[in-house]
């Protein structure tokens, strides 16, 4: 029986999650949420997760009705992410184990997602996607590593999304990425743009700059243009977010689809924030269906970032014989999926 305490905090949502026996207890998050046309900066990410972590902590061991000697395990994101908000997490999570006298456990993030989304959806081996704000993986389990098969050479899809929310000043709450989802459902004209798929791999910046341009009538204006070029049609905002989502999402599947045929696999997980789109989910569903295959995927409760997926996968790692020194709790921002000894999986 082990009962775990996760601290998530690797961008701008802090979590704090407490499992027991594979039993979710608590999953308690809060999101730093910045003005329209605006991202979120490492420090003022920070600060916004040092003001309300402790109060989330307080409220998990309410809501888990245990106290912190029930506890058997404090876990903590040791990256990937940006580096202030995932050490305030460390930190906390240092402070504690020293406080409650109870080991503390590092946990990669992207293995998070994965452990969270297999343990809620009861998927077995699958091919998992992994799209967020700051990733974008192909991945299959293989011989105690989770195997990167394709990933982006550029910026992750989430944050492709983010961005250009950011140029046509959508809304960050309660995320860009959503906005854009609920904006794309009333698109009509389909927009074409750069297909970007390089084997395995996919690159979005390219996309973006092109879509920027469309979307920003000055730039139009000032770009050079052939002598017998016809005008460009004018597209709504919608019509815009519709066609960046068919369009990096079928380059999604299309690298998803891939690995399946090569591992033969007949099952796919979607984790991640991009995850909870529900288009993406619709788009390889359908295409999992054409394979024989199924889909899993989790609302934003699981897929979006949370404490209770580090508490989760460090649980899984605390049961395996995973131990943590004292001195090896740092944090680090570029932190391989690939890197982790998958100890806890026989399979």
């Amino acid at each position: 029986m082990v009962c775990a305490l996760g601290i998530e905090g690797s961008a701008n949502k802090i979590g704090i999650g407490i499992t027991k026996d594979g039993e979710v207890l608590a999953n308690v998050r809060k999101t730093y949420i910045t003005p329209p046309g605006e991202g979120f900066l490492p420090k003022e990410t920070a600060k916004h997760h040092r003001e309300q972590i402790l109060g989330l902590i307080k409220d998990a061991l309410k809501v888990a009705k245990i106290s912190a000697q029930d506890l058997d395990v404090i876990c903590y994101t040791k990256g990937p992410g940006m580096a202030p908000p995932l050490l305030v997490g460390a930190i906390v999570a240092r402070t504690l184990s020293l406080l409650w006298q109870k080991p503390l456990l590092g946990v990669n993030h992207c293995i998070g997602h994965i452990e969270m989304g297999r343990f809620i959806t009861g998927a077995k081996n699958p091919i998992v996607l992994y799209v967020s704000g700051g990733n974008t993986q192909v991945i299959a389990y293989s011989n105690k590593r989770y195997r990167i098969f394709g990933e982006t050479i550029d910026i992750a899809v989430g944050n492709c999304l983010d961005r250009f929310a950011r140029i046509i000043k959508l809304s960050n709450d309660p995320s860009p990425g959503y906005n854009i989802e609920q904006l794309a459902k009333e698109g009509k004209q389909f927009v074409k743009l750069p297909y970007v798929v390089k084997g395995m791999d996919v690159s979005f910046s390219g996309i973006l700059s092109h879509i920027e341009e469309i979307a920003d009538p000055s730039k139009r204006r000032n770009k050079r243009k052939k002598i017998d070029e016809p005008e460009e049609p004018e597209y709504t905002k919608a019509d815009l977010c519709y066609s960046l989502q068919e369009n990096i999402f079928a380059m999604l599947v299309e690298i998803t689809e891939r690995a399946m045929a090569h591992c033969e696999s007949n099952e796919v997980l979607i984790v991640g924030g991009v995850g909870c789109n529900e288009r993406l989910q619709d788009m390889m569903r359908i295409m999992c269906q054409e394979r024989n295959g199924k889909l899993f995927a989790t609302d934003e409760s699981y897929c979006i970032d949370n404490g209770l997926m580090i508490a989760h996968a460090g649980a899984e790692m605390f049961k395996a014989g995973s131990r943590m020194e004292f001195d090896d709790s740092f944090v680090t921002q570029r932190y391989r999926t690939d890197e982790v000894l998958v100890t806890w999986r026989d399979d």
